[in-house]
């Protein structure tokens, strides 16, 4: 089975809906697992099974002095993509619906590494679920708290999801640079791909321009109304 599982991810990526997944869903809808759901609330939970989009971060325990872009403490080395509907439904059905591949009151001996963290995301509220391995287990991000799983019988599902995740992943940058209202950090025009080579020229450059881009800005548009506030 999960060998049949890791093939099914395996074509999803490649963008191919293998008839056999289908027909091994099951006919009553799985349901969310009560011990995850009571760790994480209702809020949390609400996001991961209703969510309307899923962000793929490649992430790494921060190092000492890291001065780039983090996410939960983490530091982001790479925007990895959006999840499909196709895979979304794998990845909450095997992991947050499926009793087989999560060990409840049981502790590994092994280091948490993190790989990749899935942003769950439902209107302006989100959860983040930090996926590790070869440690393999589950960080469930929200509100400020942390709750972790052991996601060992796992395994097979999470490296065929990371491994592919990792290999396909591009550099990330901050999406308020680019004035995207959608998490994902990458350039996707001409222009903001000048923008993100304009910053990465020496800083005084930087904060030079950026301040004479601010002089004339405060002569026209709305940054010369009168508001009366």
């Amino acid at each position: 089975m999960k060998r049949l599982l890791q093939t099914t991810i395996f074509f999803i990526l490649c963008g191919i809906v293998p008839a056999l997944a289908q027909e091994n869903t099951p006919k009553e809808p799985p349901v969310f697992l009560e011990e995850i759901s009571s760790a994480i609330g209702p809020s949390a939970t609400e996001n991961i099974v209703n969510s309307e989009q899923i962000f793929c971060y490649q992430i790494t325990n921060k190092p000492e002095n890291y001065t780039g872009y983090t996410l939960d403490g983490m530091a982001i080395v790479g925007f990895c993509g959006v999840i499909n509907n196709e895979l979304k439904d794998v990845i909450k059905s095997e992991l947050f619906m499926n009793p087989n591949n999560i060990l409840f009151d049981v502790s590994e001996e092994c280091v948490i590494r993190p790989k990749i963290m899935l942003r769950f995301v439902r209107g302006v509220d989100f959860t983040d679920v930090l996926i590790s391995s070869p440690c393999h287990a589950l960080a469930i991000f929200y509100g400020g708290k942390i709750n972790t799983f052991n996601a060992k019988p796992a395994a097979p599902i999470i490296d065929a999801l990371v491994d592919p995740f990792i290999k396909g992943k591009v550099d990330f940058a901050s999406p308020a640079l680019f004035n995207q209202l959608l998490p994902i950090g990458i350039a996707q025009t001409e222009e903001q791909k000048k923008l993100l080579n304009k910053k990465n020229e020496p800083i005084r450059n930087w904060v030079k321009e950026q301040q004479q881009d601010d002089q004339q800005n405060k002569k026209s548009g709305w940054n010369n109304l009168n508001l009366k506030i």
